[in-house]
């Protein structure tokens, strides 16, 4: 019998843009698939005062994501870009869209000035 479906992998980059770095991750974020956006966030957070996570890829997220952004903004100024609908409702319905840096796209939270 072949093993279940687990969905399409999670597929994890990172870059500098300006002074920030960028992790940027690509597929469903849930507890099975969260381990290589974790590590690097919290290798991107030892490296850098800023580090933006590119959300733009990510259909879907579950509270364990919404669990290591908040440990994650709690080490380094973490910005999010280009979260799609799933995720901004749970940033909305948790409060956590007031506490987390929000941004359109990843350009706008590179430039954005610190504050």
């Amino acid at each position: 019998m072949p093993p279940p479906d687990r969905g399409p992998a999670l597929h994890v980059h990172q870059y500098a843009c300006g002074d920030s770095w960028v992790v940027a991750a690509a597929g469903d974020l849930d507890a099975q698939t969260l381990p290589p956006l974790q590590r690097a966030l919290e290798a991107a957070a030892m490296r850098r005062q800023i580090v933006v996570f590119d959300a733009s890829a990510v259909p879907f997220a579950d509270s364990s994501t919404l669990n290591l952004l908040l440990q994650t903004h709690r080490t380094t100024r973490l910005r999010i870009a280009g979260a799609q609908p799933q995720l901004l409702r749970i940033l909305e319905m948790t409060g956590t869209d007031a506490t987390l840096a929000l941004y359109p796209t990843v350009t706008e939270a590179c430039a954005a000035v610190v504050s």
